[in-house]
């Protein structure tokens, strides 16, 4: 596994840390490629129950390292994921099926603030860096920054970064919604890590099906997430975790489930 991304499994929690503090923890392709595989892993191994994305240094990430990916976006395609990888931002092939805790500090631009936007907790600083400053570089947003931004701060705030292209603050955004948490760069790996043990000690298959109504929700609209809210509860409801719930429940102790 390349260094410019680290990955680290244990207590159930898949870390994925971007690794190129010198270069503001630029995504190139090689890093894209790496991260979808990672999401994968996350994705399909019963093991593992949340991930966590993080970054060493300063900065999350400045964004995409545009030399690199102007060629790809040229042709007016998104990169093929062949194989057992999994796109990170949603937007083509499976979604994943499980939590994602993200954790920011500094400066998270473009592919960074599209990558969180496709996350499920987010946990930064009040002095973190959101832009959407693609329209100042040529070009404009094609990770899902058009469709998810206006969608979790509304339409008219939106606009007012996707097409200036300017910055807005970890308060700004915990204001807004968009942030779950906020706390100081010391303390926001740290506590990320946290909330993701805490996911991790829940049932894993209540967990992945609230997820998974909630996704189909914001996808498809209440009503077929309504339309299907039932789905998934016959296969909760007979297994082992659903009988440790209850049983953890009449002991009055906390519950040890198994995903299964």
């Amino acid at each position: 596994m390349s260094e410019k991304i680290l990955i680290e499994a244990s207590e159930h929690i898949l870390t994925i840390t971007f690794n190129r503090p010198e270069k503001m923890n630029a995504l190139d392709p090689e890093s894209f490629y790496l991260l979808a595989q990672a999401l994968y892993r996350l994705h399909t191994d019963d093991d593992l129950r949340v991930g966590v994305i993080q970054a060493n240094g300063p900065h999350f990430t400045a964004g995409l390292e545009l030399e690199k990916w102007a060629p790809i976006f040229a042709k007016g395609t998104v990169p093929e994921l062949p194989g057992e990888h999994l796109d990170p931002y949603g937007i083509n092939g499976e979604l994943l099926g499980k939590p994602l805790v993200m954790a920011v500090q500094g400066i998270c631009y473009t592919s960074g603030l599209e990558l969180l936007l496709n996350t499920d907790i987010r946990v930064a600083t009040p002095e973190s860096r959101f832009a959407q400053l693609e329209v100042q570089r040529g070009i404009y947003p094609c990770g899902g920054g058009t469709v998810r931004l206006p969608e979790e701060i509304g339409w008219a705030r939106a606009q007012r970064y996707l097409l200036t292209g300017d910055e807005f603050s970890g308060q700004q955004a915990y204001d807004w919604g968009m942030i779950t948490e906020l706390c100081d760069a010391g303390t926001v790996q740290r506590r990320a890590r946290d909330i993701a043990l805490k996911v991790a000690a829940a049932a894993p298959l209540g967990v992945r099906s609230a997820l998974k109504s909630s996704k189909t929700a914001r996808l498809q609209g209440d009503t077929q997430a309504l339309n299907h809210v039932f789905d998934d509860m016959p296969t909760v409801m007979s297994s082992a975790d659903a009988m440790e719930g209850v049983q953890s429940f009449l002991e009055r102790r906390p519950a040890q489930f198994k995903g299964r």
